[in-house]
């Protein structure tokens, strides 16, 4: 078996890869042609999965990739997922995350209708929850650039599916975080700041919203139900999620209580950091993964803390 994943730097992209050669695959990597290069995720890779470079914004290198490298699957797991960066840059956020899913199924189309394909959907997508906890059937209201291009990007997914008979599917994935995860993101923020704080080299940590809302898993886990909805007799869209939400102030106890320190007497509340549209609370129900995929989460919330922030204070410490 042959597979491309677009996204292969990142976070999922790295322990898909990871996965897939376990499995015997051949693994392809679509990267973008950068003046800076980061494959820190994938260094441990290099030589075991193949780099290519093409591009989202590229209908022409899609099109010569896939004529390339001849997969059987294509994982796009590629986008411009930071929140606050698609307030900032919404056009480009739109062209990579919307725009891009189209350019890479149109290809398939072209190419071989045969690639099965999979889509990087997100709980965001869901943003001013309707129903709790939310299925496949919950009617999305994303309140964020990045949230509307993901819906787009979902629902493309779905035409060219019934329009063309493409096995293509999409996961919408809750988030998920590991050591992996970028520095941007409020879990791995927490972790690196309560691991710095640790050290003595930083005092505080600043903070947006303490209230919010998430149902955090382990991407590890969810690579895993990524790879079996290409394994299924026919396409279909699956909520991948643990069941269990935890608020910012949960995530910042387990971290700091874990190095035996009190959140309280470091984090400062910066209002700047606050979402300019909030998303409470999101809360999945994956019933039909577990009941069709056979998936489960085995690493639960406390333990992802845990790990992330050993991680990162031996990052810091051999620095």
């Amino acid at each position: 078996m042959r597979a491309l994943i677009t996204g292969i730097t990142g976070q999922d992209g790295s322990y898909l890869a990871e996965l897939l050669l376990e499995k015997g695959y051949e693994v392809f990597g679509m990267v973008r042609r950068a003046s800076t290069e980061n494959f820190e995720r994938i260094s441990h890779l290099i030589g075991r999965v193949q780099l290519k470079q093409a591009d989202l914004l590229d209908q022409l290198s899609l099109i010569d990739i896939l004529k390339e490298v001849n997969p059987d699957e294509v994982y796009n797991l590629a986008a411009q997922s930071f929140i606050p960066t698609s307030w900032i840059q919404p056009v480009l956020t739109a062209e990579f995350t919307a725009l891009g899913v189209t350019r890479l199924l149109e290809a398939i189309r072209l190419v071989n209708r045969d690639i099965k394909f999979y889509q990087a959907s997100s709980s965001e997508m869901f943003g001013k929850v309707r129903e709790s906890p939310q299925n496949e059937n919950t009617p999305f209201y994303p309140r964020s650039p990045y949230g509307v291009a993901k819906v787009y990007g979902h629902h493309i997914t779905v035409n060219y599916r019934e329009s063309y008979g493409i096995f293509a599917c999409s996961g919408i994935l809750f988030n998920h975080e590991s050591p992996r995860r970028g520095r941007e993101f409020v879990s791995r923020k927490v972790t690196e700041g309560v691991a710095k704080i640790k050290l003595g080299l930083a005092d505080k940590l600043f903070m947006g919203n303490l209230d919010t809302r998430r149902d955090w898993g382990y991407a590890v886990d969810y690579v895993k139900a990524i790879w079996l909805m290409l394994q299924q007799k026919s396409p279909q869209d699956f909520v991948i999620a643990t069941g269990i939400s935890h608020s910012v102030r949960d995530l910042l106890r387990v971290a700091f209580g874990y190095l035996r320190l009190d959140y309280q007497d470091y984090a400062v509340i910066d209002p700047k950091l606050y979402r300019m549209a909030e998303v409470e609370h999101l809360l999945g129900d994956s019933t039909k993964a577990r009941k069709e995929l056979g998936w489960k989460p085995e690493v639960n919330f406390e333990e992802m803390i845990q790990m992330m922030v050993d991680t990162d204070l031996k990052r810091l410490q051999n620095k």
